[in-house]
């Protein structure tokens, strides 16, 4: 090379752009992830880990007062009408149907069905609700739970079982 080459300017040096690409690409992938976790919400992590781990054993007590009671119901989807018929030997006068989405807690419901005579309780939804839930069905006093995952709404309706879930 002598004095008289021209050299190219600093930006159409290929080397420089070898050697810069990976921190950049790096920098600029940090600063994306940055704005990610600071506008979103971390519904999914619990405040108190340990104190719902040891509630475990009283939700499985639940489940077994359900399959003690021989409990079992179906519900039917009509729109935004819901209508439910309780198998039991016992008469409550309202159920409460808990529906869980699987990933953002914002989407959970709460129905509750009002009793229209013995067994048949029916309930309405304020908006319509479509995919994959986590259910779970009580009576007022807490003491029983049929729980289970479905697809919704059912066109066929929703069976609910102790011990057994199917849809």
């Amino acid at each position: 090379m002598t004095a008289e080459t021209p050299v190219a300017p600093w930006y159409r040096q290929p080397w420089f752009w070898f050697l810069t690409i990976a921190p950049l690409a790096a920098i600029t992938w940090s600063m994306t992830m940055l704005v990610v976790a600071v506008n979103m919400e971390d519904s999914m992590v619990s405040d108190d880990y340990s104190k719902e781990g040891r509630g475990i054993n009283l939700e499985l007590a639940r489940d077994d007062k359900a399959t003690e009671l021989k409990l079992a119901a179906d519900i039917q989807f009509n729109g935004r009408q819901l209508s439910l018929d309780l198998t039991s030997t016992e008469d409550f006068p309202y159920l409460v149907l808990n529906l869980f989405h699987p990933t953002l807690d914002k989407y959970d419901r709460v129905l509750q069905f009002r009793r229209e005579s013995l067994g048949h309780y029916t309930a309405q939804m304020n908006e319509n609700i479509e995919g994959r839930w986590y259910y779970d069905l009580r009576g007022p006093t807490n003491e029983w739970r049929l729980k289970g995952e479905a697809w919704l709404p059912a066109e066929k309706g929703l069976r609910l079982k102790a011990g057994l879930i199917k849809e």
